[in-house]
């Protein structure tokens, strides 16, 4: 049974890049286009075995998004990489304070990404 990523950032062209990168690795992947579209994603689905998100969203940002997730016991232990163009050292503490397990900046390089998720994987 493949692993199952959720992505969730609200430009269309990112989400299609991560899943397709992902989806080349052999993973399942279901998106999302901001925080709140994020949860019902995560609501709906029997399972999330990871989630990439962004931070600048519409309607609810991904450091609220990853906040929320967090506070729900069913959804505590599924590691959250985040995928932003904030990359100053505060923001960087800022998302992995509230819950990230990684916080990479884009573009991320393809190759890093999926060694990254396949390494919080196990």
């Amino acid at each position: 049974m493949p692993k199952h990523i959720l992505i969730v950032d609200d430009s269309k062209t990112v989400r299609n890049l991560v899943a397709f990168i992902m989806k080349k690795e052999g993973f399942k992947v279901t998106t999302a286009e901001d925080g709140l579209d994020g949860l019902e994603k995560l609501y709906s689905l029997s399972e999330v075995d990871l989630i990439v998100s962004d931070v600048n969203m519409p309607r609810m940002d991904g450091l609220t998004f990853i906040k929320t997730v967090r506070e729900q016991a069913a959804y505590r232990d599924i590691p959250i990489v985040v995928l932003s163009t904030e990359g100053q050292d505060k923001d960087i503490q800022t998302g992995l304070t509230v819950g990230a397990n990684l916080y990479m900046i884009k573009p991320a390089q393809p190759e890093k990404l999926v060694r990254n998720v396949k390494m919080l994987l196990g």
